[in-house]
C-alpha cells in the first residue's frame, strides 16, 4: 500500500509546510493557543485560546470550578488531572458510576445537550466544558450574561485531537499533563505507521455505523480512525459522513473486513458480550453476505461506542490495524496497551467489553 501521510500532528512545522497536501491547513492550525500573558501564569491573568469553531475565548485564570457536560470532555479532564474541580456534570455522566467513580456523583446539571442554567449558576463555576456545537448558541448568550466563560471543545476527532487537548491542558494549567498524554499516543500511531509502511496493499473495509445498512464515510471520526490503522474505507467516493446502502453494494465492493460500531452503554462497566455478539451475528445472518470476502475469512469484527469516538478512539484504532494486517501487526496486543490506558491515565483497573469476538 502507499505510504498514508501523517496527521498534521505528528509533524514537525517545518516539515508540515513542505508536505504538499499539509502546507494549506498548517497556516490556520498553528498556533493554536494566544497566551494574553507572555510568561507563566499571575494570579487573575488570562488566556485566550480557539474552541472547536474557531472562536476565539477568553478565560480567566486559574479555573478552580468547573462544570462538565460532555463524556469526550470529563475523560480529558480527569487524564490531565484536573477533575477534582469538577462540580457539576451532564446526567449521562452520572449514568456511568463505574467509569466515572466519584465524579458521577456531583450534582448533576441537565443533560450535555441541554443543560439547566440556573443549577449551573448556583455552582458557581469558572468555565464550563462542552461539545462544539451543543448546547446550541443560546448557550453562549446565557453564559456571557452570567459571567460563566465557555469553552467549547469536541475531542472526538482525532484530526482535532491534539490540538483539542493542547488547548485545555493551557486552560487548566496542565501543559506537562497534556503533552506526556499527547507523546503515548503519539507513539501508538507511529508504530503503526512503521508496521504498514511499504506495504503494497491496503485492506479493504466496510465500516457500518450504528444504524444497520448506513456505512460511515469521510466526514465521520471512524473513517479518520480506518485510515490512521491502515485501511481503504470502500465507502471512501460517498460526500456525507452516513449514506444509506444495500446489500447488494456491499457484495459487490466485496469488503476484506467488516467493522460494526455498536453501542454499548458504559462497556467499561459491563461484562457481557451479548449486545456485540448480537450485533456480530446479525451481520453474519444477512442473505448472500457470505459471499464476501471478510465473511469468509473471519473477518467480522464488532466495536463498542466506548473506543471508535473520542480519547479512546486510540484503542479502536489499535484493534482495527490488527484485524487489517494480523501478520504485520503479530506483536500488537491492543488490550494491554488499553490496560495501560485506563491505569495510567485514569487510575482505573482494566474491564469491560469492548471487541466482539474477543481477541486471546
Amino acid at each position: 500500500m502507499p505510504e498514508l501521510p501523517w496527521p498534521f500532528f505528528m509533524l514537525k512545522r517545518a516539515d508540515a509546510l513542505r508536505h504538499p497536501y499539509l502546507s494549506e491547513m498548517v497556516g490556520c492550525l498553528i498556533p493554536v493557543i494566544c497566551l494574553l500573558s507572555s510568561t507563566g501564569y499571575a494570579e487573575h491573568s488570562k488566556v485566550m485560546v480557539k474552541d472547536a469553531l474557531g472562536q476565539s475565548i477568553e478565560v480567566a485564570l486559574p479555573v478552580s470550578r468547573m462544570v462538565v457536560l460532555s463524556g469526550d470532555g470529563m475523560e480529558v479532564v480527569r487524564i490531565l488531572k484536573a477533575h477534582d474541580r469538577v462540580v457539576g456534570v451532564s446526567d449521562s455522566i452520572a449514568k456511568e458510576a463505574v467509569f466515572w467513580s466519584e465524579l458521577s456523583s456531583r450534582p448533576v446539571v441537565g443533560k450535555w445537550s441541554e443543560p439547566n442554567y440556573e443549577l449551573i449558576a448556583e455552582l458557581h463555576p469558572d468555565l464550563v466544558l462542552c461539545y462544539g456545537r451543543n448546547p446550541g448558541p443560546e448557550a453562549d448568550k446565557k453564559f456571557k450574561a452570567l459571567g460563566i466563560a465557555l469553552l467549547r471543545l469536541d475531542f472526538y476527532r482525532i484530526s482535532t485531537f491534539f490540538a483539542e487537548v493542547t488547548v485545555l491542558g493551557k486552560v487548566l494549567e496542565r501543559e506537562q499533563e497534556a503533552l506526556a498524554f499527547l507523546a503515548w499516543y503519539r507513539e501508538k500511531l507511529a508504530y503503526i505507521q512503521r508496521k504498514i509502511k511499504g506495504g503494497n496493499n491496503q485492506t479493504r473495509v466496510y465500516l457500518e455505523s450504528y444504524t444497520d445498512f448506513h456505512t460511515s464515510g469521510p466526514g465521520s471520526g471512524i473513517h479518520e480512525m480506518c485510515l490512521l490503522a491502515g485501511g481503504k474505507n470502500i465507502a471512501s467516493v460517498f460526500s456525507i459522513p452516513y449514506s444509506q446502502v444495500t446489500s447488494e453494494w456491499v457484495i459487490v465492493e466485496n469488503p476484506q473486513v467488516i467493522v460494526k460500531t455498536c453501542v454499548s452503554p458504559d462497556a467499561y462497566g459491563t461484562e457481557s458480550s451479548a449486545l456485540l455478539k448480537a450485533c456480530y451475528e446479525s451481520i453474519n445472518a444477512r442473505p448472500l453476505w457470505s459471499e464476501t470476502a471478510a465473511l469468509q475469512n473471519n473477518g467480522v469484527h464488532v466495536l463498542a461506542g466506548d473506543v471508535c469516538a473520542g480519547p479512546r478512539a486510540i484503542i479502536g484504532v489499535l484493534h482495527m490495524a490488527k484485524w487489517f494486517y494480523p501478520a504485520s501487526m503479530a506483536d500488537l496486543d491492543p488490550t494491554s496497551l488499553h490496560r495501560e490506558y485506563l491505569e495510567v491515565f485514569h487510575n482505573l483497573p482494566y474491564q469491560g467489553v469492548y471487541v466482539y469476538p474477543e481477541e486471546n
